[in-house]
């Protein structure tokens, strides 16, 4: 029987030396990536849609302040502003440690009801590996609230890397460790925080729970690795509702940041050679990080992740009805 081209690449790559491995990633997956084409989830090469962020308010009464997060264009994505909706007093902030766009919204009583639209033009390109720096290499060795580096992470991440020789090696054997042990299920209570620990004990979770037993696995045996979180685009219809949003990670090797989206590659076994070294163009990115330190800061302190608003009323947290809709452009 012939081989498919996911074991093609999967068996050159093993065959490779050490130092030419990142760039397996980079050119002989395109045997897999031309295979992903002809899959319903993975738009390759570019995409083009207009995004709408809609936030509906609630009834609003006394303090009441919402955090959203305003998207940016990046290497891989382009992004323009086409309409900007925010009917009440608004400001736009950084935070302080990844550089995120911010929209501050201060809604008074009489905005209760209003609704806060935002609509984008993107053009999003397939990300795959690409430079880093040596500043950034530091930054995401560092703990997070949820991702914290213990003694039990270092345990498990030596086991799954045992005898792999470079950081690519490594973050392959853990990529598949996450794959073989996490089941993908939103059951119960705790998934969706983004806990490694809770991921590591539950061994479920959603995309954010995935992902941060990554990092944190990564961070422990000396991998830098970062979340980014935002939306997948439907690859099979043009326009629509969105149901919810979607994370990622990155780690580095050889000098270079290789994506990674483990819980589609637990959903789609088939493609984890191509979500190991590749984020299709169906994406759009809201914020990169955790533990996002903003002024003016939340009651609640640090955010966690921001993909939807955080909006806080008298120092409680209430989630306002928030929706995503996509028209992809020129289809």
């Amino acid at each position: 029987m012939a081989e498919s081209a996911s074991e093609l690449v999967s068996q050159t790559i093993l065959r490779l030396p050490m130092r030419p491995l990142i760039l397996a990633v980079f050119f002989l997956a395109v045997a897999v990536a031309a295979r992903a084409a002809h899959n319903p989830g993975i738009v390759k090469g570019t995409d083009q849609f207009e995004f709408v962020y809609q936030v509906k308010l609630p009834e609003i009464k006394g303090e009441a302040r919402v955090w959203m997060p305003l998207a940016k264009t990046d290497a891989f994505q382009t992004v323009t502003e086409e309409k900007l909706n925010i009917p009440m007093k608004w400001e736009k902030v950084q935070d302080r440690d990844y550089g995120n766009d911010i929209c501050v919204i201060y809604p008074q009583p009489a905005d209760s009801g209003k609704t806060v639209e935002i609509r984008y033009r993107v053009v999003r390109r397939e990300k795959v590996a690409y430079s880093a720096t040596e500043a950034e290499a530091t930054h995401y060795l560092r703990p997070e609230k949820l991702v914290p580096m213990n003694e039990t992470f270092r345990t498990l991440a030596q086991k799954a890397a045992a005898g792999k020789s470079d950081d690519l090696e490594r973050a392959k054997a853990l990529y598949d460790h996450v794959i073989g042990r996490m089941r993908y299920d939103k059951s119960g209570t705790g998934w969706g925080r983004g806990d490694a620990m809770y991921a590591c004990d539950a061994q479920t979770g959603n995309c954010t729970d995935f992902h941060a037993y990554f990092i944190a696995l990564a961070r422990s045996i000396g991998i830098p690795a970062r979340f980014a979180i935002g939306a997948t685009i439907p690859a099979d219809k043009n326009e629509g509702t969105i149901e919810g949003y979607h994370c990622w990670a990155e780690f580095l090797a050889d000098g270079r940041w290789v994506p990674v989206d483990i819980s589609e590659a637990w959903k789609n076994p088939k493609l984890a050679n191509y979500y190991f070294g590749h984020n299709p163009a169906n994406r759009f990115e809201l914020t990169k990080g955790r533990d996002l330190v903003v002024e003016p800061e939340p009651a609640s302190g640090p955010i966690n992740f921001l993909a939807y608003p955080l909006l806080e009323m008298n120092g409680e947290i209430i989630k306002p009805e928030t929706t995503f809709t996509f028209r992809r452009i020129g289809a």
